[in-house]
């Protein structure tokens, strides 16, 4: 084996040592993101508790985008959760199912986005923590051809972040 062929492969395997987390395997998937536990369900100030225990999204009704019963008592949460926690903006995602053109659904994950946001903000949460995009039919979450996969995919997210938005 030439030099060259042997340099390489130490380093691949010095590399491939060096990206190998020891403790991988002691059950501890915490992630941990300024100091806040960022992936720790259990922590009511970490986006991983927004997302699971307060809910991060809300369903919408076809071809709509006035705000359900339900979808408010979710965003009602989001804001208390947003309140408690100034550390973190969001972004609003809105999206709608694979019905119509590219456009309309634009439009609509659009129209569907800022009722959230404008609901948001009517619960006392600042406009400049929230950033508001429309994906359309572009990132569903359910593919085929089935209202059931239709009702998941009309909906808006709402996504955490450190202080990226302001």
């Amino acid at each position: 084996m030439k030099f060259t062929s042997k340099a390489i492969l130490l380093v691949a395997a010095v590399a491939l040592g060096a990206c190998t987390n020891a403790n991988r395997f002691d059950g501890d998937d915490t992630v941990v993101m300024n100091g806040t536990g960022a992936g720790d369900v259990s922590n009511p100030q970490s986006p991983a508790y927004f997302q699971q225990a307060v809910g991060d999204r809300v369903l919408f009704e076809v071809d709509q985008s006035s705000l359900t019963a339900s979808a408010k008592q979710t965003l009602d949460a989001q804001a208390r959760w947003l309140q408690d926690n100034r550390d973190f903006d969001a972004i609003i995602e809105g999206h709608a199912d694979e019905q119509g053109t590219r456009e309309y659904n634009l439009a609509l994950g659009a129209r569907r986005a800022n009722a959230v946001h404008e609901y948001l903000v009517s619960r006392g949460v600042a406009p400049s923590r929230l950033e508001v995009v429309s994906y359309g039919k572009e990132r569903p979450i359910e593919i085929c051809s089935e209202e059931s996969c239709y009702a998941k995919n009309r909906r808006a997210v709402t996504v955490i972040s450190a202080g990226v938005t302001s």
